[in-house]
């Protein structure tokens, strides 16, 4: 007979393999032509709003894996609070201004300084769409949905007229201000750098002890006494005017052969070993303050320098003498303030000296170093010359270093708005937590902020000069430009003159004869990405300032974090932000930094052909994100694997509901078997779970949750035992309907909720749930529900069955290694049990030996009475032993009552019911 035709094998078009990188592009066109980003704001319109404002990458280059889990888990954000009673919309940025797109159109040939600046930047807008349109692609196939026909960007008219204003504004309140003082400046972009702009590298530097002669010790030290100075940058010598001291420190004059030095008092020993000083005397010791005045001859220059007192004198390193040239250095600037030292800067913005550096005008600073020191040597001026490995600043665009280079800047004042961005800070939410301490370090150590850049690509600094080189900065020239730069872009500035961009008549008392300028310089680009809250959250009307949430990598606390508070609260009072996420970066499999040079890096658009953006998606949402995370080939299998679990166990669920219509074959959940009622509950409990873990950001609790629930409670208990259930039964039986109505509820709520995870596999299975009536997954709403008091309690009921089942599959496997059995239904399982044990397994209300998968069950109370070769568990000890009786050829139990029914001797009695009641027409010949 072939009772094979009798069984209610699972049905379903849904396939096993997922084909993503053919399916998902065609999924993503399906998306576009049904508007589905509308249709969820459509479907929103009205609810609580939750804005995630998009921190713009920078236009350069196809998208990294940076990119990729950047924008990754904004969609899974976004579509998270889509589906959960938010409206959210998503509105995509990018930065565009700046050197990288210089630097690059240099790479291509074109010579800025052979056209004008509007030929220039029309170019460099030019290359910068087109690398937008890269990354738009880029990010699309991700599956990333956003309000891509309408992104903002940095270069469009209307962001720069609101940045102009964000600046008005600024200056108004009197925070914008030019002045020359050091400045990190990059020779390689000759363009000075804020803060944000610096990274750090190892360099080999020299290391000088130099003298210098007294030359009026003012009665405190001999006038034929040097002063110790060690610098790492001999090439700011020329710049010195001064040597520091710190005030409250020891100071000696000692003798050393036939010289006098002098040093500070708590470094003479470590200047002694490395200088070489085998005998010293001590002459005098005095205070860093009486050192205050007395001059010294620079060593190589008919200069003083001058001695001058300041805090920012150590005993880490040196001599306690502190060679001080205030264009070189921001300590340097601030101490000499108050003694109207001239700040000599005699180095260019190319790094090539000026005829401020007699005998090294012309040379490359580093250049100069060896020069110099050969020229110390020569005069007697230099006592030891060593080199050494240390961290040095550079640019982090072109990788060079940079310099502190005295130059007329314009400036923000942090200063004057410190503690009220630091008020700001603590009143946002922080995740991680550390992230608000980090924040307030750097806020509250750093200086004003360089706002001016000597570049051509960018938004220019809207001010104007009179005839004798007074800056104007007015509400009214503001005013009036804001709209200008509206209409035409910041291109404007560079094609008009500047009497043409002042309002109608105007005049200023700096220019008596009604001739002005302009500034040439334009502004940092962070002062550009930190203007976006006025530009995009305050410019439309459908998002709201301050945004629930930025969210970028850890890299933008010095960034972007950082900019747009400074500008929130200049202009507002307030932070524009009320809660940030930071990310870690993405290394390779060792955990290196991804290089080109290394050929270490790993391509989302191959990753997306190989395997599909749903596989790249799961690899964010496994990933512990907010520290540094690793990807290679081997994750990516580990992830892909757990893929093909969750997908194969959709496939089963959809092929054992294919009969099912939840409308009429549903069961009220009062009417399900018990174990049906736990694993419902156990699901719904998952179900708040994953909800939680979303609401706070945590995927990687969503990823395990959810392969931990389909791998261990689906596929290793549940539906390993509802074959015979579902395979076997009647199709309209009790216990079919009640079983398939978990599947089918779980089917529908499992692939709600893996929706942000996993869109086009969700919307793909969506596609099978031929009852649902919406177009799409993402237009439905998570169904949460609550957990009664009975639920809680059957859960607790389940869990202790279920570690007696886990004691049970022990003692089977041991069985089967014995070779006592083979598949688990040829076994009979007696439970010695404690008599709480024995009453858990009576009151479980459902046949204890199918949710064992075995063919016959006792239980005996008293583990006492257990043979010593029992498997053990707490209160429990089993035995497994063959079960008595024939295998039912359909349903492969082992019975006694094989055999019993005349037209079907090798089947079982339920079995062979089931036979004659609904397949008596179905021919069953072989």
């Amino acid at each position: 007979m072939e009772y094979k035709k009798t069984l209610l094998m699972p049905k379903t078009a849904f396939p096993m393999r997922g084909g993503l990188p053919n399916k998902e592009p065609k999924m993503q066109e399906d998306w576009a032509a049904m508007n589905l980003y509308e249709a969820v704001q459509e479907k929103n319109a009205g609810k609580p709003t939750f804005i995630l404002h998009d921190g713009p990458p920078y236009a350069n280059g196809a998208i990294h894996t940076g990119h990729a889990m950047n924008k990754i888990i904004k969609d899974m954000i976004v579509r998270y609070k889509g589906m959960s009673g938010y409206s959210s919309p998503y509105v995509p940025g990018w930065d565009t201004h700046g050197l990288p797109i210089e630097q690059q159109l240099a790479k291509k040939g074109v010579k800025r300084k052979e056209m004008s600046p509007v030929e220039f930047r029309e170019l460099c807008e030019k290359y910068a769409r087109e690398q937008i349109d890269i990354q738009r692609t880029g990010f699309k196939r991700l599956g990333v949905q956003a309000e891509w026909d309408n992104p903002y960007i940095t270069l469009d008219p209307v962001f720069e007229s609101n940045e102009i204003k964000v600046f008005g504004q600024m200056a108004e309140k009197g925070y914008i201000y030019r002045g020359k003082k050091p400045v990190y400046w990059s020779p390689s972009s000759e363009s000075a750098l804020a803060e944000a702009e610096i990274e750090y590298a190892d360099v080999t530097s020299p290391s000088l002890y130099v003298a210098f002669n007294v030359k009026d010790g003012k009665g405190i030290v001999d006038n034929d006494a040097e002063f110790v100075i060690w610098t790492t940058t001999p090439w700011t010598l020329p710049a010195n005017v001064a040597i520091s001291v710190n005030p409250a420190f020891n100071y000696v004059e000692v003798a050393v052969a036939d010289r006098k030095f002098i040093v500070a008092e708590g470094l003479l020993p470590a200047v002694s070993e490395t200088l070489g000083w085998e005998e010293t005397t001590v002459l005098k010791t005095f205070k860093g303050s009486e050192l205050e005045y007395v001059t010294a001859q620079h060593p190589f220059y008919d200069r003083d320098s001058l001695l001058i007192v300041g805090d920012h004198v150590t005993l880490d390193a040196g001599s306690g003498c502190v060679h001080t040239a205030p264009g070189h250095g921001e300590d340097d600037y601030f101490a000499s303030l108050s003694y109207k030292l001239e700040v000599i800067s005699p180095v260019d913005g190319r790094g090539i000296y000026t005829d401020e550096a007699p005998g090294f005008e012309g040379v490359y600073y580093e250049k100069a170093n060896p020069m110099i020191i050969e020229l110390l040597e020569e005069k007697g001026r230099l006592l030891k010359l060593d080199y050494f490995s240390h961290s040095y600043p550079h640019d982090w665009r072109t990788k060079k270093p940079v310099i502190y280079r005295a130059t007329p800047q314009w400036f923000a004042s942090i200063d004057a708005f410190r503690e009220e961005i630091l008020e700001a800070i603590a009143g946002v939410d922080w995740v991680p937590a550390w992230g608000e301490q980090r924040l307030h370090n750097m806020v509250r150590d750093r200086g004003d902020w360089v706002i001016s850049r000597q570049r051509a690509w960018g938004v220019p600094l809207p001010i104007f000069y009179g005839e004798n080189g007074d800056a104007i900065i007015t509400k009214e020239t503001i005013a009036h430009l804001v709209p200008l730069f509206r209409e035409y872009g910041s291109n404007v500035w560079f094609a008009r003159e500047a009497k043409d961009l002042l309002p109608e008549g105007f005049t200023h008392p700096s220019s008596p004869n009604g001739t002005f300028t302009k500034e040439t310089d334009i502004m940092d680009v962070w002062f550009d990405s930190g203007s976006s809250h006025e530009g995009v959250l305050n410019e439309r009307d459908y998002l709201s300032r301050p945004a629930d949430l930025y969210f970028e990598g850890s890299d933008q606390y010095r960034g972007w974090f950082n900019s747009s508070i400074t500008t929130g609260v200049a202009i507002n009072g307030k932070s524009p932000y009320k809660q940030i996420l930071s990310h870690g970066m993405v290394l390779d499999g060792k955990g290196r930094k991804m290089s080109k040079s290394i050929g270490n890096t790993v391509d989302p658009n191959k990753i997306m052909n190989q395997m599909g953006a749903d596989i790249l998606r799961l690899w964010v949402s496994s990933s512990d994100y907010q520290a540094d995370v690793r990807i290679s080939d081997d994750i990516l299998k580990q992830v892909a694997d757990v893929y093909r679990k969750i997908r194969n166990t959709f496939r089963f669920l959809l092929g054992n509901t294919s009969d099912f219509n939840p409308t009429t074959d549903a069961v009220a959940y009062d009417k399900l078997s018990e174990a049906d009622q736990y694993m419902l509950a156990t699901y719904n409990r998952l179900a708040r779970q994953i909800d939680e873990a979303y609401n706070k950001y945590e995927f990687s609790t969503v990823y395990r949750a959810v392969n931990n629930f389909v791998t261990t409670d689906l596929s290793n208990f549940y539906l390993d035992f509802a074959k015979d259930v579902v395979y076997i039964e009647a199709e309209e039986s009790a216990a079919r309907r009640s079983m398939q109505t978990v599947f089918y509820t779980i089917a529908k709520g499992l692939t709600q909720l893996l929706a942000p995870l996993l869109p086009h596999t969700a919307d793909e299975i969506w596609s099978y749930l031929e009852f649902e009536t919406a177009k799409s997954v993402h237009l439905t709403d998570f169904e949460l529900v609550a957990e009664t008091a009975e639920q809680t309690q059957l859960i607790e009921k389940w869990t202790r069955f279920m570690t007696l089942r886990d004691v049970v599959q022990k003692a089977l496997e041991e069985a089967r290694n014995e070779k006592l059995i083979g598949k688990s239904l040829m076994a009979k399982v007696t439970i010695y049990a404690d008599q709480a044990t024995s009453d858990l397994i009576n009151s479980i209300n459902n046949d204890v030996k199918q949710l064992l998968i075995v063919s016959d069950f006792e239980v005996v109370v008293g583990t006492e009475n257990a043979p010593e070769t029992a498997t053990k568990g707490d209160n429990v000890a089993v035995v497994v032993t063959a079960a008595t009786g024939e295998t039912c050829e359909r349903c492969r139990v082992v019975k006694t009552d094989v055999g019993t029914h005349a037209e079907h001797p090798t089947l079982c009695g339920n079995c062979a019911s089931i036979v004659e009641e609904h397949y008596a027409d179905v021919d069953l010949e072989a």
